[in-house]
């Protein structure tokens, strides 16, 4: 005879256990699915126990369905997320006093809406923006379905991170979370199109086809929120401008915003001030206050602060900065919570190849003696800067140089690869010579994931004076990069139509995020109405290639094409936007304005692309484009699992693995692991200038740049001249940064990373 059990409910109340119940929400749960719930069901039925709250079988359930998964059944992933969403839903029903079956959570969205605001915890631009009868219509758009998509680890992670909580708990449903940042995105739409695009971004967004960033997923529907991504700064060769740039740091930093920062201005160790020889401690000391502000100002309590600190090849201070992150030395000169960045002209490489002597300077001499800005030179203008300086040093005319071996700094760059996986590389001239605001300005350095970068300028407040009794104290300027970020999602688009249509809405979110994210510092507010740099990536690559049962190796010829179409449709999206609300400040003069398109001119299309470019090249003419920069590839490890597919563009890591989330490990697998396994190329077992080439194909179509990391297996035929090898590709291919550079050891170890939330999407 079968035995009997009570149990407990979300209310309270002590019932007899009935399977019916728990069989009827595990039929839902399958439905579509390539999976047996008999096995399941069993799995539970033997952890019952008399008085067990229907909370707990609940949990029972979605981790019982979490352990069936294998590579051999993944489809139990979706089906513990959909369980999780499910517990989501009967919570929400109790403190919402709703009383309806599974089938109906999402309605009443009007009254949702209107209590979200009055609680503080959405802008009132929802309510200020759209009639009541503008929200009814909008709640149409709601479709429940697109719940029933998600795996554990991206239902898990979107439920503990992204949802807006309320006295400790989840307070709103996804499908709510899309429809209202579709609203406030698309506010200042014309009327007559309003609704039907914020029915478009809804769609989009909530059928995770575009991914949003970080900040900008967390953000856009709150108070005051901060939905740009990737900032960089610079510090000036002054106590102003130092403290100043520490500021903003720590102002971005508690924004949530990932930040870079060149210091190559600040004068050398050794260096004179106000000339007293030895004087100056050089760049290290202040490396340390910057790491010190990354930890002391989180990242909105999640994590620490992010912080990429670049510092030129040719400065004086590069061998200390070289050993910040080393273990041996004196630890009073480490900094291990910075990512260093070295930044590197083609001299520097020319000179590596044939293994010639490189010169280390002064920065702060340079300028004194020759009144030059040597950080805003690159190519010939530095050449010759350059070719001068060594030329004085050897007959005495310089006091500070260094004279050193090219590849000896190129071995230490590798060697603090293999130790720590950084520092990250940025080719200044491949920077500069694809930007298209070169008549404004120069890219010194790039963002945290190395992906995003544009003119900067050192901001400063000038010393404080007495002027008429009061204490005044002025701003000294500069410019503070700023993009906001979206992706994507390819691994399941595959018609060129959608693609573009994809793009065009891409391109219209990230303009309009513009206007409406409240950016931490006033720089960055001027660098946005100069500059209007937007970021359209991509993930989902390496499921993309495995449906279409392409090999990553073999994929060089198919993502030039792909990549190409994205670019086009996202070039002319940006143009469709300029004809509606103008271009941005700077454009008079840029490369867009001489007609010229990722750093080319219509010559080169005709011989080189695939696709037509001449509309292209006349709508520019005719219209201009709405924003400098379009084009950027984050890493997107967070929101990736959120898609449910592999992040950015690099191949997959492991086809099957188990993910640290929220105190647990959760199994994550490939999209189209059960049918097509045999096509997911794992990055750890290619040879890496594999992967610099497929990507230096992807980087052709790119305005900004790649979140390229390397992974080099040592257990494979691997040395140092093979990743020497690699470097010199990434560079002689134009591929303009490599981000990290990770080592599985003999013993199968891998190095670890700490990446930006922010960046990393």
């Amino acid at each position: 005879m079968e035995k009997e059990y009570t149990v407990i409910k979300r209310g309270g109340v002590r019932v007899s256990f009935d399977v019916t119940k728990i069989r009827k929400v595990i039929n839902w749960a399958v439905e579509g699915l390539d999976v047996n719930p008999l096995k399941l069901e069993s799995n539970v039925s033997m952890s019952l126990r008399d008085g067990i709250t229907t909370s707990e079988i609940q949990q029972m359930v979605i981790l019982s369905a979490l352990k069936l998964t294998s590579l051999e059944e993944p489809d139990w992933r979706i089906v513990s997320a959909r369980l999780k969403l499910f517990d989501l839903y009967k919570n929400i029903s109790i403190r919402r006093g709703w009383s309806k079956p599974y089938s109906s959570f999402y309605s009443g969205y009007v009254g949702f809406v209107k209590d979200a605001v009055a609680k503080g915890l959405y802008v009132t631009d929802v309510t200020d923006h759209y009639t009541d009868e503008e929200l009814a219509h909008a709640e149409t758009f709601i479709t429940p379905e697109y719940d029933l998509g998600y795996d554990y680890a991206g239902a898990n992670l979107l439920v503990n991170r992204y949802l807006i909580e309320y006295d400790d708990a989840i307070y709103e449903l996804p499908q709510e979370m899309y429809l209202t940042i579709s609203l406030v995105v698309e506010q200042n739409a014309p009327k007559e199109l309003r609704m039907a695009r914020v029915q478009d971004t809804y769609e989009k967004l909530a059928g995770r086809k575009i991914s949003l960033a970080t900040p900008f997923f967390m953000n856009s529907r709150r108070p005051g929120g901060n939905l740009s991504s990737c900032f960089i700064t610079a510090m000036d060769d002054s106590r102003d401008s130092i403290y100043y740039t520490l500021d903003q740091i720590a102002e971005i930093s508690k924004e949530g915003g990932g930040v870079g920062v060149n210091v190559s201005r600040i004068r050398s160790k050794g260096a004179r001030i106000r000339g007293i020889k030895n004087a100056s401690g050089g760049v290290v000391p202040w490396i340390r206050l910057i790491n010190d502000t990354a930890v002391s100002v989180n990242q909105l309590g999640k994590r620490l602060g992010a912080v990429t600190v670049s510092l030129d090849v040719w400065h004086y201070d590069l061998e200390q900065f070289l050993e910040l992150q080393t273990e041996n030395g004196d630890q009073r000169q480490k900094a291990y919570d910075i990512f260093p960045q070295v930044v590197i002209p083609d001299e520097f490489m020319r000179r590596v190849e044939t293994d010639s002597e490189w010169t280390l300077f002064d920065p702060s001499e340079v300028k004194r003696k020759y009144g030059k800005d040597i950080v805003q030179l690159w190519g010939k203008e530095f050449e010759d800067l350059y070719a001068t300086l060594e030329s004085d040093a050897r007959q005495g005319k310089i006091e500070m140089f260094k004279i050193v071996r090219a590849k000896e700094i190129m071995k230490h760059i590798m060697k603090s690869h293999v130790e720590t996986g950084m520092p990250y590389v940025a080719f200044k001239d491949t920077l500069n010579k694809y930007n298209p605001n070169k008549h404004d300005g120069t890219i010194i350095s790039t963002n945290l994931c190395t992906e995003s970068h544009s003119n900067v300028l050192p901001s400063y407040v000038k010393p404080r004076r007495l002027e008429d009794g009061k204490i005044v104290q002025e701003s000294g300027g500069g410019l503070v990069h700023v993009c906001n970020l979206v992706s994507i999602n390819v691994s399941a688009v595959f018609d060129d139509a959608e693609l573009k249509s994809i793009c065009e809405t891409a391109v219209r979110i990230l303009d309009n995020a513009i206007e409406l994210t409240s950016v931490p510092v006033p720089e960055g507010t001027l660098h946005n109405q100069r500059y209007r740099t937007i970021g359209v990536g991509c993930l989902g690559l390496a499921d993309h290639l495995a449906y279409k049962e392409i090999y990553y190796r073999d994929s060089s010829n198919y993502v030039d094409e792909l990549f190409e179409k994205m670019a086009m449709y996202s070039i002319e999206a940006s143009i469709d936007l300029a004809q509606e609300r103008g271009t941005f400040e700077a454009y008079p003069g840029s490369d867009w304005d001489r007609g010229v398109i990722l750093g080319h001119d219509q010559d080169w299309f005709k011989e080189n692309a695939k696709q037509d470019w001449s509309n292209v090249f006349e709508r520019m003419k005719k219209y201009g484009i709405r924003n400098s920069q379009i084009l950027s590839i984050a890493p997107n490890t967070s929101t990736s699992l959120i898609q449910g597919c592999t992040a950015g563009v690099l191949p997959i890591f492991n086809k099957f693995y188990s993910y640290s989330q929220f105190k647990g490990t959760v199994p994550v697998c490939a999209m189209y692991v059960k049918d097509r396994m045999w096509y997911y190329q794992e990055n750890k077992t290619l040879d890496q200038r594999i992967v610099v080439d497929v990507v230096s194909h992807i980087n052709k179509w790119i305005d900004t740049g790649v979140s390229m990391e390397l992974v080099h297996n040592l257990n494979m035929d691997i040395n140092a001249k093979h990743i020497y090898n690699t470097i010199m590709d990434v560079w002689k291919k134009d591929v303009k940064t490599i981000y990290y550079t990770r080592t599985i050891q003999k013993d199968g170890s891998l190095s670890d990373k700490n990446e930006c939330a922010s960046c990393a999407s």
